[in-house]
């Protein structure tokens, strides 16, 4: 890459936060709303129908004209291009996730660099005078649990049918959902891979029991699912053979992941079998289809652990027998799959234990 073009490649960085929220505003003012409810408004209708002065709504829109996003024509005003052909359910789906940057990240990543420094989320102290992680804090304060976590459900409704189908679930499993959080995980599991004899249990923090029970309650499934209180690094209930670890293990650094899966191998007999889902990035990280990279890294380290992040497939697998455990199937979500605005790409590593 010369010079020249390196400088151009910068100035793209540059931009970027600036055209992300010029965006996401002509959303949150209504703006496009307004347009797919009456095609044809000029800068001046489309001020007095949202609320705002017909020269910040002219100066907004003149990027989403350049995207073409939106398209003007002299004497016929403003009119929804490409995102009139967008699904109203996908659009949605694409602000879910804008709207979590937002709130989770954006403010956050102001401090990055003193979060590397420290290993600590120095923008969650800045904001919310709170200590610990995103996950600690989400519960007292609705702005990021709202943005948080409708995403994450979303994210595991969409992935969990994918999860469960590339995935073997022996007769009569006594299956142990870790760190399982509210219990849609475990729902889902009784759903969507029941086997005769299937009992599913919730393990995570002892606050989330309540909750974990009401979805169980809710869902139908009280009778077959059930939750245990505790912390994974303190230890992890033995008397299951399948243990499933979803969307965590990419939330901690190398020395935190190793300490999981010893403790997963000492609770599971021998064969007992572990199924894992992460994002993880592409063995070429030079690949410029995958955004796990452009993403992930400031978003753990900066807005939610202080630490951690995806790795690459063949880590995990050398993670894994590092830990005494035999790597039976790994399978990667191939990106084509995706809708084109969600990051993460995922895989699944299955694996048993070893004498």
């Amino acid at each position: 890459m010369t010079p020249e073009a390196t400088l151009a490649r910068f100035r793209e960085y540059m931009v970027g936060p600036t055209r992300f929220m010029t965006l996401l505003s002509c959303f949150e003012l209504g703006i496009v709303d307004a347009l797919r409810d009456r095609p044809g408004m000029t800068a001046a209708e489309l001020g007095d129908a949202v609320g705002v002065k017909p020269d910040a709504v002219e100066q907004l829109l003149f990027l989403l004209v350049k995207e073409g996003f939106v398209g003007y024509e002299d004497g016929r005003g403003y009119s929804l291009d490409a995102l009139g052909g967008v699904p109203e359910r996908d659009l949605k789906r694409a602000l879910a996730y804008m709207n979590m940057i937002k709130v989770v990240a954006l403010r956050q990543l102001f401090n990055l660099t003193e979060s590397a420094r420290t290993g600590t989320l120095v923008g969650l102290k800045e904001l919310y005078g709170a200590e610990g992680t995103l996950y600690d804090v989400v519960a007292e304060h609705r702005d990021l649990r709202e943005a948080w976590a409708k995403l994450m459900d979303t994210v595991t409704a969409n992935i969990d049918p994918w999860f469960f189908g590339n995935i073997d679930m022996p007769s009569g499993a006594q299956v142990l959902d870790l760190a399982g959080n509210t219990g849609l995980g475990a729902v889902h599991t009784y759903q969507m891979k029941h086997v005769p004899g299937m009992r599913v249990t919730t393990f995570d923090l002892p606050e989330k029991e309540t909750e974990c029970l009401e979805n169980f309650r809710a869902h139908g499934v009280a009778e077959h699912c059930s939750f245990i209180g505790g912390n994974v690094f303190d230890g992890i209930p033995e008397g299951f053979d399948v243990v499933l670890i979803k969307h965590f293990l990419d939330m901690f650094d190398r020395d935190a992941v190793i300490q999981i899966l010893n403790g997963v191998h000492k609770s599971l007999p021998v064969g007992g079998q572990v199924n894992i889902l992460v994002p993880v990035y592409p063995e070429d990280v030079t690949e410029t289809d995958n955004h796990n990279v452009d993403f992930f890294p400031a978003f753990f380290i900066g807005c939610t652990m202080g630490q951690g992040g995806p790795q690459k497939l063949s880590t995990y697998r050398n993670w894994l027998e590092e830990c005494g455990f035999e790597v039976t199937r790994t399978v990667t979500k191939d990106p084509a799959e995706l809708p084109q605005d969600v990051i993460p790409v995922p895989a699944i590593l299955s694996a048993t234990k070893t004498a």
